[in-house]
Parts: structure tokens; sequence; C-alpha cells
């Protein structure tokens, strides 16, 4: 009979331990639901004050070019056979090599980044097949 007892006690101790769970949780929405009034209200504000500054951002200055980008390089003779002889900043030869690489359809037709190159472009890169990222990096040594 003791058993019992204790059984029944401990029975009744979780359904009230449920119960006082389930109000708690009741509670909380409450207090979220009164919460997210507030933040409506302080959202708005916000958004009145980025468009403010949205305005003030556009009067900005444009960006100037790193001066060091900018440097006329000499070019190896190797690679004078594709871009030209004369001493030309990094920026300008890259964009010349891609301007071959595309004129003589250079550019691998499966995977995009991978570059097959001519007997010209072998004599620079140094491979007959080169990943774009690789390519500038095979260019660098013939700069100077």
């Amino acid at each position: 009979m003791a058993a019992k007892k204790t059984a029944r006690k401990a029975a009744a101790k979780k359904t009230t331990r449920k119960k006082a769970a389930k109000k708690k949780v009741v509670k909380k929405k409450v207090a979220a639901k009164k919460k997210t009034t507030v933040k409506k209200k302080t959202t708005a504000k916000k958004k009145t004050v980025a468009k403010k500054t949205a305005k003030k951002k556009t009067a900005k200055k444009k960006r100037a070019p790193n001066p060091a980008f900018m440097k006329p390089m000499n070019i190896s003779s190797a690679l004078a056979g594709i871009v030209g002889s004369k001493p030309i900043p990094r920026t300008e030869v890259t964009k010349k090599l891609w301007a071959y690489i595309k004129k003589n359809k250079l550019q691998d037709n499966v995977n995009r980044r991978m570059i097959n190159a001519d007997e010209k472009l072998k004599a620079v890169l140094g491979k007959l097949k080169v990943s774009m990222f690789e390519m500038t990096k095979l260019v660098n040594k013939h700069l100077s």
C-alpha cells in the first residue's frame, strides 16, 4: 500500500509540473507579442534615418586607383609578341592577354577556367594548359 501512495504522489507531482510549464509558455507568448509591437515602432524610425544617410553617400568622391597598378612595366620579348613591346601597366597587360585569348578562342570549351595555350602563349606560360588564376602568376615573371 505504501508503494501505491508514493506512486500516486509522484504522478500528481508530474501533472502539476506540466500544468505549471504550460502556464509559463502562455506568459512568454504574451510578453513576446508586446515586444514585437515595440520593435515595429523603432524600426520605422530607423528607416527614415537610413534614407538620410544614403543621400550623403552619393556625394563622396570616386575611389582613386592604386598608383602601383598604373606604373608602366617593361615587357619581355616572349610577352611582347602578344601584348606589344611598349611599357604598359600590369592591368593593361592582363586586359590585352584576355583579348588575345578570346580572339583566338583559346579558352577551354568544357572548363572555362582553363586556357589552352598556342605557340605564342606557351612561350610565355611554359605549359599547354593553364588555369586563369595561374596565368597571371606566370605572366608576372615576364614583367620587370
